[in-house]
C-alpha cells in the first residue's frame, strides 16, 4: 500500500482527488447518525428523537480536547512525512495510540457516571430524558472503538491515503443501518438499540482496520508489546493538539449552549433543532474534509520546504468549496420540507426545521470559507490563533447573541444568531491568513 506525496503534482486536482474520499468517508459517517434519527423518528417518535438529538453534542464535548490532540498528532506525521522522516512518523503513531487508549477509557467512564446530570444542565425536556440518559451510556461504553478508528484514519489521511480509511467506513455504515433496522423494527429494543448497532458497527470497523492493516500497510503496525510512547513528540501533540482540541471544545459547549436555549421552547423545537443539526452536519462536511485535505497538503509541502504551493492550494480549495456550498445550500432551500419530513411525520416539528434551513442555509459559503482558511493555518501547526477566533465567534458573539435574539424573537432569533458568528469567523480568519505569522509555526525548521 503507497501513501501519497502530496508535495508534488498540480495542487487543486491532487487535493481534490485525496479530498474526495474523506467526503465520501464521512457522507457514510454521518448516515450513522441520519439512520439513528430517521428510525428513532420514524418508529419511536419525536420524544426518542429529541433525546438522540441532544446526544451528540455532549458526546462531542467529551471528545472534543482528545480528538484535538490526535488532530495534532496528524498534523506532526504530515510534516515528518513529507520530510521523509519515517522513524519519527512511526514513533508520532505510536505515541498517539497509546494516548488514544487511556483517554477513552477515562472520558468514556466520566460520561457514563455523569450522563443524567448533563441533560438536566442543558435543560432535555423530561419526557425525552430516560432516552437520552441509556443511549448516551451505551454509546460512551464503546468508545474505544471510536477513537481506535477515527484515531487509525486520522493517521492514514495524514501519510496521504484517504481511500482506505473509505472502504472501511462505508462496510460500518451499512452494518450501522441494518442492525438499526433489525435491532428496532425486527426486535423492538427502542433507543437501546440504535446505540447498540452504532457501537457494534464502530468495533467491526477498527477491527477491520487493525486485521487489513497489520498484513498490508508498510508503517503502520498494531503490535501491543512493540508501542514506543515518545515524550518529545507527545510534547509536540500537546503544543499543536490543545489549541485544536479547546477550539472543538469551544464548538462543543456552544452545541450545548444551544441546545440549553432550545429545549425550553419545548419538545417539538428540541426535536426540530436535532433534525436540522443533522442537515447542517451534511451541509458542513465537505467544508471540513476540504480543509482537513488542505492541511495534510500544508503539512507535507511545508515540511518539503515548498511554501509556494501553499497559497495556491488554498486558492483552489476555496473555489471548490465554494461551489459545493452553493450546490448544498440551493438543495436544502429548494426541499427543505421533503427533507424535514424523512424524519418526521409530525408538521409542526417539520415547520420549525424549515423555517431554520430558510435562514441558515443561506450562509453555508460562509461556514466554508472559515474552514478552509483555518485549514491552512493548522496544517502550518499554528493552531493558538484559530482557537482564539472560534472562541470570539461562538462565545463573544454567537451565544450571547442567539441568548438576546430568542428573548425577542424566539427561536427564530436563535437560527439568526447561528449565520452572524460564522461570518464574524470568516473575517477575523481571513485578516489572520494576511499577516503570514502561521508560516513560522512549523514542527521543525529547514537550515
Amino acid at each position: 500500500m503507497l501513501v501519497k506525496d502530496l508535495s508534488v503534482g498540480k495542487e487543486g486536482p491532487l487535493i481534490f482527488k485525496f479530498a474526495m474520499p474523506m467526503v465520501l468517508g464521512n457522507i457514510f459517517q454521518q448516515l450513522y447518525n441520519v439512520a439513528d434519527s430517521v428510525v428513532v423518528g420514524n418508529y419511536i417518535g419525536k420524544e426518542a428523537l429529541a433525546a438522540v438529538g441532544a446526544s451528540f453534542p455532549i458526546i462531542f464535548t467529551l471528545i472534543s480536547l482528545i480528538i484535538g490532540i490526535a488532530t495534532g498528532a496528524t498534523i506532526i506525521i504530515s510534516q515528518y512525512f513529507g520530510a521523509k522522516k519515517l522513524d519519527q512518523v512511526r514513533k508520532a503513531i505510536d505515541t498517539l495510540f497509546i494516548f488514544l487508549f487511556f483517554a477513552s477509557i477515562f472520558v468514556g467512564s466520566l460520561g457514563i457516571i455523569f450522563a443524567e446530570d448533563i441533560f438536566r444542565l442543558i435543560k432535555l425536556p423530561e419526557d425525552a430524558m430516560s432516552n437520552a440518559v441509556i443511549y448516551l451510556r451505551i454509546y460512551l461504553s464503546g468508545l474505544i472503538f471510536f477513537f481506535g478508528f477515527n484515531g487509525t484514519s486520522a493517521i492514514l489521511r495524514g501519510l496521504g491515503d484517504s481511500k482506505t480509511p473509505l472502504y472501511f467506513m462505508i462496510i460500518s455504515t451499512i452494518v450501522n443501518i441494518g442492525l438499526d433496522l433489525l435491532f428496532v423494527i425486527v426486535f423492538g429494543w427502542g433507543v437501546e438499540g440504535v446505540a447498540l448497532a452504532t457501537l457494534l458497527a464502530q468495533a467491526g470497523a477498527f477491527f477491520t482496520a487493525v486485521i487489513y492493516l497489520n498484513r498490508t500497510h508498510e508503517v503502520i503496525r498494531f503490535a501491543l508489546r512493540k508501542l514506543q510512547f515518545d515524550r518529545i513528540i507527545f510534547k509536540q501533540n500537546l503544543r499543536i493538539g490543545f489549541p485544536i482540541g479547546f477550539q472543538m471544545a469551544f464548538v462543543a459547549l456552544s452545541m450545548m449552549v444551544m441546545y440549553w436555549l432550545v429545549n425550553p421552547l419545548g419538545t417539538d423545537t428540541a426535536a426540530a433543532y436535532s433534525v436540522v443539526f443533522r442537515i447542517d452536519a451534511f451541509a458542513s462536511m465537505p467544508a471540513m474534509n476540504f480543509a482537513a485535505a488542505l492541511a495534510a497538503f500544508v503539512g507535507q509541502n511545508l515540511g518539503a520546504n515548498k511554501p509556494e504551493r501553499v497559497k495556491r492550494g488554498m486558492i483552489a480549495t476555496l473555489y471548490m468549496t465554494s461551489l459545493i456550498a452553493i450546490t448544498i445550500a440551493s438543495i436544502a432551500l429548494i426541499f427543505a420540507r421533503p427533507l424535514m419530513d424523512l424524519f418526521s411525520a409530525d408538521q409542526n416539528v417539520v415547520n420549525i426545521g424549515v423555517q431554520y434551513l430558510q435562514i441558515v442555509s443561506f450562509f453555508y459559503i460562509a461556514f466554508t470559507a472559515m474552514f478552509t482558511i483555518g485549514g491552512v493555518m493548522r496544517g502550518a501547526g499554528d493552531t493558538l490563533v484559530p482557537m482564539i477566533i472560534t472562541f470570539i465567534a461562538l462565545w463573544v458573539v454567537r451565544v450571547p447573541l442567539c441568548y438576546y435574539l430568542s428573548q425577542k424573537m424566539g427561536a427564530i432569533g436563535i437560527w439568526w444568531g447561528i449565520p452572524i458568528a460564522w461570518i464574524v469567523g470568516m473575517v477575523l480568519s481571513y485578516f489572520y491568513y494576511l499577516t503570514g505569522r502561521w508560516k513560522t509555526k512549523t514542527v521543525f525548521h529547514k537550515s
